[in-house]
């Protein structure tokens, strides 16, 4: 089938199913970020971003998460660049809004993998966005030695200040982030391992827990979006059993590298094997949302 079939055959489908929904779950993974232009795997960007690193034999900033391999100086200048890239600052992107658009006048919740907050910062409910891995505007303690968060933005603009282009590290002793509490390191409050500040996202996750024990009794629709094994335990899996274990759920699965739906039931899955912006643009061509 040629991807026009695919996404005639999908639309049409969707429509169905957008217009008998009583409730939507978006689930999202990284490939919806880099279909808003926010690519962990993108070479380039990370060259002009980052040309220091990249004369190291660093090709693009996933190889950055969880890497030890950087002075504190170093790791703090790639770090503050990073978040206030992704995080901070408006950043309305159009494949949000037709998302968002598409799903209007519908009762939705959001599950995403995503820590760089583009749901609220292009319209979606804070409310109704569930974020278990954490949120760049936030910072913790490395250990912790509390569990506590605090706002980054501070921490990163003075790195930034203090940040020499040439050597790409933080040159001020003092801009380097330290926790307040101990004095110890810190990061960001993202999921990298056991020491996770979770915390404040316990009240997503119970207001996701209500919404999911109304929404099993209508008609759901789930929308997962460019979520692939990376993480899979976050969206993929979860969006998976709600699918098999709800006979009157239906699911549109749009993804550029892992769209196989093998296993899961054929007359109630549409998939999109292709990259989120053009799908999501398709489908809202020939969609009628909230009718």
């Amino acid at each position: 089938m040629s991807m026009t079939e695919q996404l005639r055959q999908a639309a049409d489908t969707f429509r169905m199913w957008l217009r008998d929904a009583d409730h939507v779950l978006i689930g999202a993974g990284a490939g919806l970020s880099a279909a808003a232009g926010i690519d962990y795997t993108d070479t380039a960007d990370f060259a002009r971003v980052f040309p220091a690193f990249a004369r190291r034999g660093l090709r693009a900033r996933y190889q950055l998460i969880g890497y030890r391999g950087l002075s504190q100086a170093q790791h703090w200048a790639y770090w503050a660049t990073h978040v206030n890239n992704v995080r901070f600052g408006p950043r309305p992107h159009p494949v949000y809004s037709t998302l968002r658009e598409l799903v209007t006048g519908k009762d939705t919740f959001v599950l995403t993998s995503n820590v760089d907050a583009m749901f609220v910062r292009n319209g979606f409910d804070a409310e109704r966005v569930f974020t278990p891995q954490g949120d760049y505007a936030a910072m913790q303690c490395r250990k912790p030695c509390r569990r506590v968060v605090w706002p980054s933005e501070p921490a990163v603009a003075r790195a930034l200040e203090n940040l020499d282009p040439e050597g790409f590290e933080v040159t001020a002793p003092d801009a380097v982030p330290r926790c307040p509490s101990c004095g110890g390191e810190v990061f960001l409050n993202v999921r990298l391992d056991r020491g996770f500040v979770e915390e404040p996202y316990q009240p997503q996750a119970a207001r996701l827990n209500a919404w999911l024990s109304r929404a099993v009794r209508g008609r759901l629709l789930l929308i997962e979006i460019g979520a692939g094994f990376n993480t899979p335990v976050v969206v993929r899996l979860p969006m998976e059993r709600l699918l098999r274990s709800l006979p009157d759920a239906r699911m549109l699965r749009i993804n550029r590298d892992d769209a196989d739906v093998e296993g899961l039931p054929a007359d109630r899955i549409q998939s999109i094997d292709g990259d989120a912006g053009a799908a999501l643009s398709a489908l809202a061509q020939t969609s009628f949302a909230a009718t």
